[in-house]
């Protein structure tokens, strides 16, 4: 609270000392005049392309790419939620702070000397510099170990730092743009921990949403389809050929029908079974008759 406060304090200092058209204006001019650009045309280009560090287009995109990597190996969605707060905080504040005072910048300045404020320009604050201090200082907030935090906020400190001047160097800014810029960077950095639990709530919502939705997929997946029932096909005989030849069987019967041998019924024993004369036999079937004796000699044949 102590660091928000002296920092809020510088923020409104710098704004005041700009509006008065006190020395930091005066100052403003004579970095303008000193024209760096022309100074130290050597390293133009080399700086041309460093500046692009504080755009907002690609370093957002360089770290999106670095902390949703960081959230798919540890499962939470909390440093892709905390930068995109962040830079919502930014769009926010400097873009509100910007349009508000309406500042114009070195190269269409008006009048020497004089604050060049609400004449319709967006400068001020810086927002090359203030997007640098957020989006690379968000690395260094998100940092999981206090060595890898030094490190970073050294290195983010160097990198805003080195693309405030830069634009100083190439006169798109004045230098108490970039001083207002440094400084609205770190309120914002300063400022989110306070958005820590709207952060947590919406991981908790987004991780809830995302179960219930792969709940319904997964149900829509496995339930079984419906399969069409056939209708049954009844087979008749054509009308030519109920007189002339008799009625056929279905299918299904025929292929029903048991073979003789295993005939529907009751079964019994062999030996209860009665028994059955032979068609053709002239034995009748008298229990008494006595049977033939095979030791019995054969009658003589008579001829005449």
């Amino acid at each position: 609270m102590v660091l928000f406060a002296s920092t809020l304090a510088f923020y409104l200092a710098i704004v005041w000392a700009v509006v008065i058209t006190s020395w930091l204006v005066r100052l403003d001019w004579q970095v303008m005049f000193f024209r760096p650009y022309q100074q130290w045309s050597e390293i133009h280009a080399f700086v041309d392309y460093y500046v692009v560090l504080g755009q907002r287009g690609p370093t957002a995109v360089m770290v999106a790419a670095w902390l949703g990597w960081r959230s798919w190996r540890q499962h939470t969605l909390r440093p892709l939620l905390a930068l995109g707060v962040s830079l919502l905080l930014l769009n926010a504040t400097v873009g509100a702070a910007k349009y508000g005072m309406g500042r114009l910048g070195p190269h269409y300045a008006t009048m020497i000397g004089s604050n060049e404020m609400g004449l319709g320009g967006d400068i001020f604050p810086s927002g090359h510099t203030a997007n640098a201090v957020v989006t690379w200082g968000i690395l260094a907030y998100l940092a999981s170990t206090p060595r890898a935090r030094r490190y970073l906020s050294a290195l983010s400190a160097v990198t805003s730092l080195g693309v405030g001047m830069a634009t100083v160097y190439l006169g798109t800014h004045w230098l108490s743009d970039v001083l207002l810029g440094w400084t609205a960077g770190l309120l914002i950095l300063l400022a989110l921990p306070w958005f820590e639990p709207l952060i947590s709530s919406a991981e908790t919502w987004i991780l809830d949403l995302r179960e219930r939705w792969s709940a319904r997929r997964g149900r829509t997946r496995t339930a079984p389809a419906a399969t069409p029932v056939p209708t049954p096909v009844v087979l008749k005989p054509r009308a030519s050929d109920r007189g002339d030849a008799p009625a056929r069987e279905p299918v299904s019967a025929a292929r029903s029908r048991a073979p003789l041998h295993l005939a529907p019924g009751p079964h019994t024993v062999r030996s209860e079974r009665s028994p059955v004369t032979p068609a053709g036999s002239r034995r009748p079937p008298h229990a008494d008759r006595l049977p033939r004796n095979p030791s019995s000699s054969a009658r003589p044949l008579t001829g005449g």
